[in-house]
């Protein structure tokens, strides 16, 4: 083992990795050099076949410290910026699993292997504590499907964090308890017994656990009902920020923390908010149901939000993972991709881990003697019978009854086999003091009791019924012993009992029939029989088929199941999630490094008041109005559409506007009278449709449009647009004066999606095909537009009006640029970058007095169609190309149209700094904007401090 030294520093270079490759990976499939580009998906494939031959890929405690911070000393090293080519990115993933990889069988000072902490988080222990006295405790093993498939798992140093099963109000009682557990690697949450009631029975087994197996909420009849069911949520998040605050306080850095099921759907937020860079992943055992399901829930929107909060999201197979993103684009709206859901630049990803269990457990179990006594005992009693196995939980969504109710239809169908096969059927009980789960106790009793009665002998009958579970060594000794495993759950996560039988059964090699509901369907379908459990007909057709199948059939399909049952174990999941988690992260601090950062707010209000001349360019939608989740908004198309001025901004944008040192911009897509309605009583500039119109809110419109301007293709267009609208419900289109814009926000968005590019086939192919215009696509909505129209452009011809309009003595020394603009808008957020000098410090350059008179600034003709006053005589139009020199290399500077435009001889209009200017983009995405801004609400705080009023309302 090579042992490393953690006050040393670990250089890699790429001769190191050349080294690397050729040592650690003899047995590599793919063939890599380092002069060949690789993609990103080989490079994090290679990165996989390092964890999977040195299993520990990340070291412990001092030495795993270091490598941290060398993996943030290779990020600043390499310096990634937006624009970077992806030959970059794949050297900085190169080194990172470079020296990931170095670290792999490193030793520490004891001669003990390093490997990665991971903090387990579930609702339960694996242990089920029972008080003895008052300072003793006896420690047993639970039972359950996370339980049994972690045990196998043991490539990491893993802590495992959850509730004893007890309560414990007692402080000696929770020292000596945590401490017996401390054995046991366990960490316990101290929940009172209110706590237990409300989140554990409350929501989770009421609420959650119904609806995610498709069973409709409980029926409220009256309001004390609406009541507790609030008190029950409340309950299920402070449960889950009492485990938030245990992990917090256990977690190093380096820890993963892996949080299970839907008990802890809120705790990826809990501990997000904690610390930020913490490694999180969430995985749920349930199904997740479809979008109409799941929409049902009051608190639905949270959970989803809060679970987006973990890096990386698991589901045992596919279907769940895309109604989970389903439901996130309908309920949310937020972007689902291929890779995951997108909210505001970050991006959780999305990803299907089907989970297995440590086969060589049960195979080894076979070979025990207690194991082969059990196997012996039941041939002999069941001798020259075909033995057919159901092992459940007794719960509604196992489908006992329609299992049985099938066997009775084989018998009543065939006769023959009534005295040649036994059903075996283990129902272990569970929620024994809920009424629901009686009434199904007493129906599969009836049921059995009935057919029994019906098809039984004095000597023997068809169905052998346990109302309890067996220990592991008699359960391993039926599955070697039975002929045909029937499953017929009508929902469930995954159903791990398919899995066990698989295993045991490598000389019986029995049929599994298996419901197509179960997850393990995704994964063994291919050797079992798949049947739908509502069909009775198809399921004793399908143990007929079973019985009477052929013993090399019967091999082939076992050989595929067991092939991939020993294949795909516990250890394999918990690898790959743990291993994916990872890559995540990596991936993620690349998207980030492309992300701006927050605006420094303390920074850009010191600026703002140290400056003489201050220019503030806002736009409207998403900057200046109400979040569309703000209350009474959230789901109301009509008010969500309706722009209207966030209340918060009245007064402090009428004090900035008086400010005569401070000159203000609303930039805006919207039409004239929207902007009319919104900011007539402000001092301001107005600019409307991306800026061919402009005015002063106390003088006349402006028109920018060329002389030469054709908009003889916005009929056509508006015939497509409102085919469309037609065609698509909820969708609406806004037709403006020189453009028009149809927006499917409301609709569904898959239909949206197939209506838009269905709809910019006719637009190409039609309408637009020979016409000067540009498609600006949005995130849900098509805009045609003009050629050449950004707020880029207009920003120029704006400026210059501005300035001839002020009379300034001073040119601007601070410019401040707010919005949420589509990408081909954000040339906004460049226009000033040209004009910086290139040292911060440095003397700002003069520019060249040269009047200009040409305009391009005309009077308006209104809606009403009468022509506005003319306006004054022509002010000089500035262009929007600008050139980017390098005034620091020595060559000539060449003035720009704009750098000759004059206010008094000798004077310019920007005297602009680096450090005082501020580009801010309104949500969290990748932009050309300096730096971000998180909604509206951060708007409004930056705006009422600038003004000098209190940030909070």
């Amino acid at each position: 083992m090579m042992k490393v030294n953690s006050s040393e520093e670990i250089g890699i270079l790429p001769k190191n990795l050349v080294e690397l490759q050729t040592t650690r990976m003899p047995g590599n499939k793919y063939n890599y050099n380092s002069g060949t580009p690789t993609t990103r998906l080989e490079r994090l494939l290679r990165e996989r076949e390092l964890r999977k031959l040195n299993r520990s890929f990340q070291p412990n405690d001092e030495v795993r410290d270091g490598n941290g911070n060398r993996e943030v000393d290779i990020f600043n090293e390499l310096g990634l910026n937006e624009g970077d080519n992806w030959a970059r990115e794949e050297e900085l993933l190169e080194r990172v699993a470079a020296l990931r990889g170095l670290s792999d069988g490193c030793e520490r000072q004891d001669g003990r292997p390093f490997k990665q902490r991971l903090l387990v988080v579930a609702n339960r222990l694996p242990v089920s504590a029972v008080r003895r006295s008052e300072d003793s405790w006896a420690l047993e093993l639970s039972v359950g499907g996370l339980v049994t498939a972690l045990l196998g798992v043991n490539e990491f140093e893993a802590r495992w964090i959850g509730w004893a099963g007890v309560n414990v109000p007692d402080e000696i009682g929770q020292r000596t308890l945590t401490k017996a557990l401390a054995e046991k690697r366990c960490i316990p949450v101290f929940l009172d017994e209110e706590i237990v009631h409300q989140y554990y029975n409350g929501y989770c087994n009421n609420i959650l656990w119904p609806l995610f197996h498709y069973l409709a909420l409980p029926q409220e009849d009256r309001l004390a009902t609406t009541r507790s069911f609030q008190s029950q949520f409340d309950a299920y998040k402070k449960a889950n920020q009492m485990f938030a605050d245990v992990v917090n306080e256990h977690y190093e850095e380096g820890d993963v923390v892996w949080c299970h099921d839907y008990h802890l759907m809120f705790l990826p937020k809990c501990l997000k908010e904690y610390n930020n860079k913490m490694k999180v992943g969430w995985f749920l055992h349930t199904p997740f149901p479809s979008s109409e399901i799941h929409r049902t829930l009051p608190s639905r929107s949270e959970l989803l939000r809060s679970v987006l909060a973990a890096d990386l999201v698991g589901f045992h197979t596919y279907d769940y993972a895309r109604h989970f993103v389903s439901a996130c684009t309908r309920i949310l709206g937020l972007e689902g991709t291929p890779e995951g859901v997108e909210d505001q630049g970050k991006l959780t990803r999305v990803a299907a881990f089907p989970i297995g269990i440590d086969s060589d457990r049960f195979i080894r179990a076979l070979e025990l003697p207690q194991v082969q006594d059990h196997i012996k005992e039941l041939k002999e009693r069941f001798a020259g019978r075909k033995v057919m196995l159901g092992v459940d939980r007794l719960d509604m969504i196992k489908g006992i009854p329609q299992k049985i109710l099938a066997f009775e239809k084989f018998l009543e169908e065939n006769p023959d086999w009534r005295d040649k096969v036994v059903l075996l059927q283990i129902a272990v009980p569970t929620r024994t003091d809920v009424p629901e789960y009686q009434k199904l106790t007493c129906q599969v009793h009836e049921i059995v009791g009935r057919i029994n009665g019906r098809f039984g002998t004095l000597t023997a009958v068809p169905i052998h019924h346990l109302d309890r579970s067996l220990d592991f060594h008699a359960l391993c000794a039926l599955y070697a012993v039975t002929d045909v495993a029937l499953v017929t759950s009508l929902r469930d996560g995954m159903n791990l009992v398919s899995y066990e039988f698989v295993a045991c059964q490598a000389s019986k090699k029995g049929v599994l029939i298996l419901s197509e509901f179960a997850g393990a369907a995704q994964s063994l379908g291919a050797g079992a029989i798949l049947v739908n459990p509502w069909n009775v007909t198809e399921v004793a057709a399908s143990i007929g088929y079973a019985l009477n199948m052929p013993a090399d059939e019967r091999e082939k399909r076992h050989n595929h199941n067991f092939m991939h049952v020993t294949t795909h174990t516990s250890q394999e999941w918990a690898e790959t999630f743990v291993s994916e988690l990872n890559d995540t992260i990596v991936e993620a601090q690349l998207r980030t490094r492309q992300i701006p950062p927050l605006l420094p707010v303390k920074v850009a209000i010191e600026r703002y008041f140290q400056s003489n001349n201050r220019l503030l360019i806002l736009g409207f939608n998403t900057t200046l109005t109400e979040p569309v989740d703000a209350p009474g908004r959230r789901g109301d198309q009509f008010k969500e559409m309706e722009l209207k001025l966030h209340p918060d901004l009245k007064e402090p944008l009428k004090k900035l506007c008086d400010d005569p040192k401070t000159t203000i911009v609303v930039l805006s897509g919207s039409d004239r009278s929207v902007l009319d309605e919104n900011f007539a009583d402000y001092n301001m500039w107005l600019a409307a449709e991306h800026g061919m119109f402009l005015r002063l809110t106390k003088g006349d419109w402006m028109t920018t449009m060329p002389e030469n301007l054709h908009m003889d293709w916005v009929d056509s267009v508006k015939h497509v647009f409102e085919y469309f609208t037609e065609r698509t419900p909820r969708s609406h289109f806004e037709l403006r004066e020189t453009s028009l814009v149809w927006n499917y926000k409301y609709a569904d968005v898959e239909f949206g999606r197939l209506q838009a590019r269905d709809m910019l086939q006719h637009l190409w192919t039609g309408p637009i095909s020979n016409a000067s215009v540009d498609v600006v696509q949005g995130g849900r909505s098509v805009e045609v537009r003009a050629v050449g129209v950004t707020k880029g452009a207009a920003i120029d011809r704006i400026l210059g009006e501005i300035v001839h309009n002020k009379g300034m003595k001073a040119p601007i020394d601070y410019v401040l640029c707010i919005g949420h603009f589509l990408a081909k808008d954000e040339d906004i957020y460049t226009f000033f970058e040209p004009e910086l000098p290139s040292e911060p410090v440095a003397a700002t350059r003069s520019r060249i007095a040269s009047p200009v008179n040409t305009s391009a600034l005309k009077p308006s003709v209104g809606k009403s169609g009468s022509k506005a006053p003319r306006s004054k005589p022509h002010r000089p139009s500035l262009t929007s190309e600008k050139k980017l020199n390098n005034h620091g290399n020595g060559t000539n500077w060449e003035p720009t149209p704009r750098d000759k435009m004059s206010l008094h001889e000798g004077s310019s209009v920007l005297d602009l700094r680096g450090d005082n200017y501020f580009s801010c983009a309104v949500g969290r995405k990748r932009s050309n904007a300096r730096y971000l801004l998180g909604s509206s609400a951060d708007v409004v705080t930056l705006l009422k401090e600038l003004a000098g009023f209190p940030s909070a309302t």
